[in-house]
């Protein structure tokens, strides 16, 4: 009997530790559920970001243009000095296309027609750009002003402003190594430095350029001049692992590779952030354009380096070089951040495979870019939108700074991530 009444009592035990168990996991339940429900309700949408960050940079853009009106008026914001001054981009500087785009894209989001004014008063004060002659970055002073003003207005001397500035550009192709040559060598950043006839991977950002030449003419040989580019570039520019050199140096008599070198990143053999991002930009666009297939997998090939490198943080915002050895105690680069974003954002149209992660990266760096860490606040920053870009590290002039390219590959990604239906 004693042991019946044993038995019973604990068997009561357990129900009742089983039921209180229960309880308690009914109660984190409710708890987890109730946690989760705020989390959707308070958690910022796609729609809201963008139309948040747009208001900012309307605001900083607007402050930004009383501020320079006052120093040089016409003359395009780059970024700022150390003391906090501005560094001014003159006409033919490789950046000076940068602020009038992003005042384009100001008005194509907004319809508001003081940014077309505004646009085009800093896109026509580049008017003679079109005729450099004597480096590669006539693309991007002229595609991304008049190019951007022409998509969105169809005035036809924008248009023409593009096809001359495609001229200039083809002037410079080098028939016997079937590129485009960046810099001629008495350029005073490379005069003493060895360059016969340098190539930067920059270069592929200025290829639209003559695609546009060649659809606005109907001249097949702006286009023939761009392929021929993209097509070496593969060749001798890129390694084994899809990482890129900084600069190729061509014998301009012979055509053969010279030497392979990194001005930019932290060594020769290392990978500059941004160098890996103008690439992946590059090839994307040009597949865009030709549709050809060895672009493309050089595009995806680029984007899986990027996407997989060990070094990469987890806000995807890489460090400016990727084999910097102070990792993680070495700046991070917005602008390459901005760029990567907007090229995977237009990569996912073309590898449906891929579609879902390349929209998943892009969304992660753009909510990123919109965090207090690196979207500037209001009146601050000198007026630009993002903060904490590395231009050049080795000349320390734009380290951990604003960069008006970075303002515009941002702005380009949330655009292009805005026409993306989720």
């Amino acid at each position: 009997m004693k042991s019946l009444l044993k038995f019973s009592a604990i068997c009561l035990f357990f129900l009742t530790l089983v039921s209180c168990k229960k309880e308690v996991k009914e109660i984190d339940k409710t708890k987890e559920t109730k946690e989760t429900k705020e989390t959707k309700e308070t958690k910022e949408t796609k729609e809201q970001l963008i139309a948040r960050v747009f208001t900012l940079a309307e605001n900083q853009y607007t402050y930004l243009i009383k501020q320079i009106d006052t120093i040089s008026p016409l003359l395009n914001p780059r970024s700022l000095n150390k003391d906090g001054t501005y560094r001014m981009a003159y006409k033919q500087d490789w950046t000076s296309g940068f602020f009038p785009g992003s005042l384009w894209y100001l008005y194509e989001q907004t319809n508001d027609e003081k940014w077309k004014i505004q646009a085009q008063k800093f896109t026509e004060a580049l008017d003679s750009a079109q005729f450099v002659t004597w480096n590669h970055d006539v693309g991007f002073m002229i595609q991304n002003s008049f190019g951007q003003g022409y998509r969105l207005t169809g005035n036809e001397n924008y248009k023409q402003a593009v096809i001359d500035a495609a001229k200039s550009l083809s002037t410079r192709y080098r028939p016997v190594a079937k590129v485009i040559q960046s810099w001629d060598t008495d350029a005073p950043w490379i005069v003493g430095k060895g360059l016969d006839m340098p190539i930067i991977i920059d270069n592929m950002m200025n290829l639209n350029l003559l695609y546009e030449a060649t659809k606005h003419t109907s001249d097949s040989s702006f286009a023939n001049i761009a392929n021929s580019h993209a097509i070496t570039t593969i060749g001798n520019q890129y390694r084994e692992d899809f990482s890129c050199f900084h600069i190729v140096d061509y014998d301009h008599i012979t055509g053969k590779v010279r030497n392979r070198v990194n001005f930019q990143g932290f060594s020769d053999e290392s990978s500059w952030a941004r160098g890996q991002a103008w690439g992946l930009y590059g090839y994307t666009e040009i597949y865009g354009e030709t549709g050809n297939e060895n672009f493309l997998e050089q595009a995806k090939k680029i984007a899986q380096f990027i996407m997989q490198n060990k070094n990469i943080p987890s806000d995807y915002v890489p460090y400016w070089d990727y084999n910097d050895p102070s990792i993680p105690n070495t700046p991070k680069d917005a602008s390459a951040a901005a760029l990567v974003a907007s090229a995977l954002l237009e990569l996912q149209a073309y590898d449906p495979e891929n579609k879902e992660a390349y929209i998943s990266y892009a969304q992660t760096i753009l909510e990123t870019l919109s965090s207090e860490e690196y979207l500037a606040k209001p009146r601050e920053n000198g007026g630009f939108i993002l903060e904490h870009s590395v231009g050049n590290i080795h000349e320390d002039n734009e380290t951990n700074s604003p960069l008006n390219y970075a303002d515009y590959y941002f702005l380009e990604a949330l655009l292009r991530w805005k026409n993306i239906n989720n």
